[in-house]
């Protein structure tokens, strides 16, 4: 974690055994997800009431590259939130679930790939179709058209442009898109 973490109590008395509870849980989150920058934990027993006993609030912060996560287990009518260690337990719980979905979202067999943008140049134009090939730095041609273009600019695009591009793959074999004059 690149920042320490934060553990704060309100409306009740700090307690070194509840804040090392705190503290080997935030531990356990990190094998979920390694590159946790932050960490804020707040207890809080909002609720005083002599007769019902106190019904605690977790929140716990996350900082994470590209998102930020906020797990409150909010006091109400889960009165099993009466023991402070099982609102903790519960609350940790919730934080690891949400760090487990943002790791499966991020992972690579579900992020979808986009493909490199090249560079080329145009070898062949056929004005009139409205299509050309591009020869790329590897000395290969691929196939593009006029709405290919970034820009509607196919009027501009001459014998030796030089261009930007993404290559896929089509039934008839690579062709261009996204394809950008540079000059």
């Amino acid at each position: 974690m690149q920042i320490e973490p934060s553990i704060s109590f309100h409306n009740l008395e700090h307690s070194d055994a509840i804040e090392s509870d705190i503290k080997r849980r935030i531990d356990e989150l990190e094998k979920f997800h390694p590159r946790i920058i932050g960490c804020n934990v707040v207890v809080d027993a909002p609720h005083r009431d002599k007769h019902k006993g106190n019904i605690y609030e977790v929140r716990i912060d996350l900082s994470i590259p590209g998102k930020d996560i906020a797990v409150t287990r909010e006091a109400g009518v889960n009165h099993a939130h009466e023991d402070i260690y099982v609102a903790i337990r519960d609350s940790f719980d919730a934080a690891r679930r949400s760090l487990e979905d943002q790791v499966r979202k991020m992972s690579a067999h579900r992020t979808k790939q986009h493909p490199a943008a090249m560079h080329g140049h145009v070898v062949r134009i056929f004005d009139e179709e409205g299509y050309g090939f591009i020869e790329t730095e590897d000395g290969h041609e691929l196939y593009f058209d006029k709405d290919s273009l970034t820009k509607p600019v196919w009027t501009k695009v001459q014998i030796g442009s030089k261009v930007r591009f993404k290559e896929r793959d089509g039934d008839k074999g690579p062709f261009g898109t996204n394809v950008a004059l540079l000059d």
